[in-house]
């Protein structure tokens, strides 16, 4: 546990009927961390920032943030927050400007705090240009903007960004990254972040949690996680008689795990580069042939397969199939 801690989350679960949608999480977060949540689409990790925020009672265990008790201390806790959430929440009939100044007088900063502020997280996300247009004329991109610096505007000790970049194009997403990076470098503000983006979780994060199913899995730095996949990952495409392939993977003892993923063999390798052909000279003469070889250093997208038995992007496809089968149902 982090020396001094912004959260610390103890056994928290949360139920909705008959579903577990936490299940006994624990972990803490340290000052001016900027920590990730990672997991795929209803894992856990939404609801999970909804208790932290106080939106939603837990059902079991509780939560310290900032100091302030989820269970006993609400209001504490919420002065002491920002939230960009999944779902817009911008008026778009109003200017930039007037769309923080609301928030703000809802915070009970007086006028002279509140122009202050409102220039001063304008500039940081490169919006001062744009104060005075209505939100409607604005892109994807500088609407997310706004709301973080909307998030930002009562000068929170901890902010929360959930799922940030989700439907943003990929330029637009590289270029909110430079944005989170820049408030937690030189803010100072404590970011939890969640995402289902592997990479984004990779390039912002000081340390990640991997949740799934409700259950903190996983926890660490990115370099740590992908360390615990150990050697590199080599995916081979096979045509032919694959059960004599696999049989002979499993006589190898320098391949670390064996999975089959999209029809091909996904193959944890210590030292690949050596390894490889010694793959191809070995099924000589077995009644297949090796299709393709593709050698790369472990990746978030391989802990997650590792931690749990599949992919994050086979998981959002279930989750959506389900989505997709209740929505039919209830018609």
């Amino acid at each position: 546990m982090p020396a001094t801690s912004a959260i610390e989350v103890d056994g928290i679960t949360k139920e909705f009927d008959e579903v577990t949608a936490l299940d006994d999480v624990s972990f803490a977060i340290g000052r001016g961390e900027l920590f990730g949540l990672l997991g795929p689409n209803g894992a856990g990790k939404s609801t999970l920032i909804h208790v932290l925020s106080t939106l939603v009672a837990p059902t079991a265990g509780t939560a310290v943030v900032d100091g302030h008790s989820v269970r006993d201390d609400r209001g504490g806790v919420r002065e002491s927050i920002g939230v960009v959430f999944q779902e817009p929440a911008l008026d778009e009939e109003l200017t930039a400007r007037e769309n923080l100044a609301f928030h703000a007088v809802m915070y009970g900063m007086g006028r002279a705090e509140r122009d202050e502020r409102i220039d001063a997280v304008l500039s940081l996300v490169e919006l001062d240009d744009r104060a005075d247009d209505l939100v409607k004329t604005y892109s994807g991109g500088m609407k997310r903007r706004l709301e973080i610096a909307r998030g930002l505007v009562h000068q929170p000790a901890v902010l929360f960004l959930d799922e940030p970049t989700l439907g943003l194009d990929a330029q637009t997403r590289r270029h909110i990254w430079k944005y989170i990076r820049q408030l937690n470098r030189e803010v100072g503000v404590t970011i939890i972040l969640t995402t289902h983006y592997m990479e984004e979780a990779d390039v912002l994060c000081d340390r990640i949690g991997v949740i799934d199913g409700g259950r903190l899995i996983e926890l660490g730095t990115p370099a740590a996680l992908k360390d615990r996949v150990g050697g590199d990952v080599v995916t081979v495409g096979v045509e032919g008689d694959r059960d004599a392939f696999r049989d002979r993977l499993a006589g190898y003892d320098w391949i670390g795990g064996v999975e089959e993923v999209d029809g091909a063999f996904r193959l944890t390798v210590d030292d690949g580069s050596r390894r490889v052909p010694t793959l191809f000279r070995d099924t000589e003469n077995l009644d297949c042939d090796i299709t393709s070889v593709e050698m790369r250093e472990p990746s978030l997208e391989d802990v997650f397969l590792d931690l749990t038995g599949h992919g994050i992007r086979e998981e959002e496809a279930e989750n959506r199939m389900e989505r997709f089968v209740r929505m039919r149902r209830a018609r």
